[in-house]
């Protein structure tokens, strides 16, 4: 036979051989199909969402996130005679355009036109409420800060000569300023009136009001420099409360305020904030380090010892963190999905030659040489898997632009390479396959050999799954370098090889067990129970479907647990975070007492707790450290705590034992040191000697919290007014956003947990991990399907042989189900409970905190969900015994017994 009959491929008979076995190659090109798109759209739908996930970041810091040039004004001469420059405006203009040439251009494409400003320190304000401060501002960029005066005129020029010498004995220079119309009405002034401010060195101000405006829109960029130029600002220290109250500047009348103020006083700022849609995973490393080599270059961009400073770095670097934990473990879920897709492509290979076994057999018998009946397989199975993969591509096109070519990659070559190989092995073994030799010796040499095989192979397996699970606890699925990939290659194996781990050992197990059983029913009465043991023990050693459900079973749980775990994790943080169903912040004062008997009293809420909440600073005998303190009504608040589902704390209770040695309070703290000796509260002149009895309940987002009573508080001689309202109710937002108007921020946990789960992460995994859930559960039914059909031919001949010795259909069918069920029960089982174990032991090495906003990591959740797979595997395997049942009835008693004969 010549070379080319050798090689050539047959057209006819690859036509024929397809046609008989349309439906296998059918299935086979539908799991192709189906597992292309979703392994071509899933990881870039995970691409985008990382994507949108550092815009997201980046646009909730807000004004945090800005680039901020700060360039003082040359300083004054001490003694020297000041001069007006009119082109006060312009220099500021100018600082903007050397801010720009300075910026790198790959930082400069990633940010927004500039915003300039200039404005002054705080001047206090005398004759009013005590706290309350001046803040001149001169600001431009975005929309130009645009104003409608609704009473008097713009600021102007305060003198007709642009630029007069001012002497430094000549007084007070007037600044004629303008006021938004809260403003005015907090100062109660208007046009023509004078500001009692003062300037550091509390000389007096000659500070006029020219007219009071409203802002045409206050969404204008322009305003983020000077908030306080829409409304006053308050903020809130454990002491006094600050309220800055902005007083517009023109370019006229800034002039005039580098007159009236030192140039110490007055701040000359460029900022530059970041445009979220430019900024994603690609760039975000590369910018983060611009950003450090420009804050590093201050001092070299303009004249006058400028500074740049930015937090831009941290939150691209808190972004990154956050990519690379959900693409770790998106990584994860795929990984899974194709490995088990590809082998449940494996199985339907192997279900497909055995169905063709006997033809290609007899093709060899002809003289049909194994290169050419591989290579007329090989041509049915690319052309299977190119029309299969281009139908998966072409729908993952459909789904999201740019799909992945890598990740198919494993499915096809499985898909076009398994059947010819399985083919012409299967071809080799009918015709001239090895055959049992007669020395027994000799065949105890092969079986041992087989025996080795088949050891090296779980071995190896067994070995590559202990080295997953070690990186995967060690350094967990994050990489210490977000932007590295392979860093994240080992780990995410990690609960794909265990699960097929396990199902290996229980494929160890099953023979066992069946041998077992089948001994013992042999001395018993029950045939039918014995015969189905036999059978069992039988088609029980096939691996694939086995491996197949088991795997499929062991995933489809992680993912559900995954996915329960992060949303009840979201649910717990956002509980942490609000401390009740709304939370009000407010200025200090014995208002807010009333504001809250007020809310309690009114229909949708429980109950409302009035607090004082304040940043503050603790005094330890060794150590001393930052904490939020929080001084409420013990017994209240501990009643609040009982309507949430946050953890009680009975601890509250000792905060009103009367005691010595200082105010009894809880403390949550990292630094041991603080528990040491005797410990301090700084608080308005004086100290508060605290008296630590207890650990402080899980409120706020884990950082050093103390808790102590307000009437204890009180005794000690410390006066805290409450700040904050804490709420529980179903109508406890709309209350107190009722109740506070415009005078306070209400959060309501509803709305932030809505926020956190619809944010591009979280929801990308979530969605992944459902999606991967409900494909294992489709590959595990397959699995079943394929499996039961292997054997479905013998065990139809077996049945139908028994049928003629008076089998009925009803002990039949408990036959099939007593054969298929155990099997592949146990593995469903198997696979349900290593899911389980894998996903207590992920809310650590998958960093779920990064996800839910948690202080620590969420306790592992385990849904009822997570029987699906069981579910799946009793549903289809009654399936299978309907259709056989169905299919059985239709044979004759008559044809079975020619049949049999034959």
């Amino acid at each position: 036979m010549s070379p080319r009959q050798l090689l050539g491929v047959h057209l006819p008979s690859v036509v024929g051989r397809a046609r008989a076995d349309r439906g296998p190659l059918v299935l086979a090109g539908t799991v192709v199909a189906l597992g292309t798109v979703l392994a071509a759209a899933l990881p870039p739908a995970v691409s985008r969402a990382a994507d949108s996930a550092v815009s997201d970041v980046v646009a909730r810091a807000g004004t945090a996130a800005d680039l901020v040039l700060t360039a003082p004004f040359p300083p004054d001469a001490p003694g020297d005679p000041k001069q007006r420059d009119p082109d006060s405006s312009t220099s500021v203009q100018s600082t903007v355009y050397q801010a720009r040439a300075a910026l790198p251009a790959d930082l400069a494409a990633a940010l927004q036109p500039p915003l300039a400003s200039v404005t002054s320190v705080d001047l206090p304000v005398s004759g009013t409420v005590p706290g309350r401060v001046l803040q001149l501002a001169y600001v431009t960029g975005g929309s130009g800060a645009r104003v409608t005066w609704t009473a008097g005129r713009a600021p102007g020029a305060s003198t007709a000569r642009p630029t007069q010498l001012v002497q430094p004995d000549s007084g007070p220079w007037p600044v004629q300023v303008g006021l938004s119309e809260q403003a005015a009405a907090a100062l109660g002034v208007g046009p023509g009136d004078r500001v009692p401010a003062r300037d550091p060195q509390k000389q007096d101000l000659d500070i006029r009001v020219s007219g009071i405006y409203r802002p045409v829109d206050p969404t204008d960029r322009a305003w983020q420099s000077a908030p306080d130029l829409l409304r006053p600002q308050e903020f809130v220290g454990q002491q006094v409360t600050r309220t800055a109250i902005g007083a517009l500047l023109s370019a006229d009348s800034l002039a005039d305020a580098r007159i009236a103020l030192d140039a110490d006083y007055l701040v000359r700022a460029v900022s530059f904030s970041p445009s979220p849609s430019r900024l994603d995973r690609g760039n975000a490393k590369v910018l983060a380090g611009v950003v450090v080599r420009v804050e590093a270059s201050s001092g070299a961009a303009v004249e006058g010892d400028p500074t740049w400073r930015s937090s831009l770095d941290a939150v691209l670097r808190d972004a990154r963190r956050r990519v690379a934990t959900a693409t770790a473990q998106a990584e994860v879920l795929l990984v899974g999905l194709v490995t088990t897709t590809a082998l449940a492509l494996l199985l339907a290979a192997e279900q497909l030659v055995r169905r063709r076994a006997a033809a290609l057999g007899d093709v060899r018998v002809r003289g049909a040489g194994l290169p050419g009946l591989g290579g007329e397989l090989l041509a049915e199975s690319l052309l299977v898997t190119a029309l299969g993969g281009a139908a998966g591509l072409l729908a993952a096109y459909a789904v999201g632009p740019h799909p992945s070519l890598t990740w198919p990659l494993p499915l096809l070559g499985v898909a076009a390479l398994a059947p010819p190989a399985l083919g012409v092995l299967a071809a080799a073994r009918a015709t001239g396959g090895r055959r049992s030799p007669a020395n027994r010796s000799a065949r105890r040499t092969v079986a041992r050999t087989a025996a080795l095989r088949r050891a090296a192979l779980e071995g190896g397996v067994l070995l590559a799954a202990l080295g997953a699970l070690v990186a995967l606890h060690q350094r967990g699925v994050v990489p210490s370098d977000p932007d590295s990939g392979t860093a994240v290659l080992l780990p995410a194996l990690a609960p794909t090889l265990a699960a097929a781990t396990a199902a290996l050992v229980l494929l160890r197990l099953l023979p066992l067990a069946a041998r077992l059983v089948v001994a013992r029913l042999r001395r018993g009465r029950r045939s039918t129970a014995y015969l189905v043991a036999a059978r069992t023990a039988t088609t029980v050693a096939r691996p694939l479907p086995f491996l197949v459900v088991t795997v499929s079973s062991a995933l489809a749980a992680l993912a559900l647990c995954l996915s329960a775990t992060q949303s009840t994790g979201q649910a717990d943080g956002a509980w942490r975070s609000v401390g009740a169903d709304a939370v009000l912040h407010t200025e200090p004062g014995p208002q807010v007492a009333a504001l809250a008997r007020r809310a309690a009293g009114t229909e949708g809420v429980r109950l409302a707790v009035p607090a004082r909440v304040a940043d503050v600073s603790l005094v330890g005998r060794v150590s001393t450290g930052s904490a939020r303190l929080v001084v409420v009504d013990a017994a209240a608040f501990q009643r609040l705590l009982a309507t949430t589902p946050l953890t009680d704390a009975p601890q509250l209770a000792r905060l009103r034992a009367p005691g010595q040695g200082g105010v009894p309070a809880l403390l949550r703290t990292s630094d041991p040191a603080l528990l040491r000796g005797t410990l301090a509260l700084p608080w308005g002149d004086g100290r508060v000697p605290l008296r630590v009895v207890g650990g402080a309940p899980p409120l706020g987002d884990g950082g050093p919290l103390v808790v102590v009573d307000a009437a204890a508080f009180a005794a000690a001689g410390a006066d805290a007014p409450p700040d904050t309202v804490w709420a529980t109710g179903p109508a406890a937002g709309r209350v107190l956003r009722a109740l506070a108007g415009a005078d306070g921020a209400v959060t309501v946990r509803t709305t932030l947990l809505h926020e956190r789960q619809t944010s591009p992460l979280p929801l990308a995994l979530l969605r992944l991990a459902r999606l991967t859930a409900l494909a294992m559960l489709l590959l595990a039914l397959l699995a079943l399907v394929l499996g039961s059909a292997a054997s479905a031919r013998e065990r139809g001949d077996t049945l139908a042989r028994l049928r003629t010795l008076g089998l009925r259909s009803r002990e039949a069918r408990r036959m099939v189900a007593g054969e298929l069920l155990p099997p592949l029960a146990l593995g469903a089982l198997g696979g349900l409970a290593l899911g389980v174990v894998l996903a207590r032991a992920a809310p650590g090495p998958y960093a779920l905190h990064l996800l839910t906003a948690q202080p620590q990591d969420p306790a592992p959740v385990v849904p009822w969900t997570t029987a699906a797979p069981l579910l799946v595997v009793v549903v289809g395997v009654a399936g299978v015994v309907a259709v056989e049942s169905s299919l059985r009835r239709r044979q004759r008693l008559g044809q079975v017994l020619r049949v049999g004969a034959q």
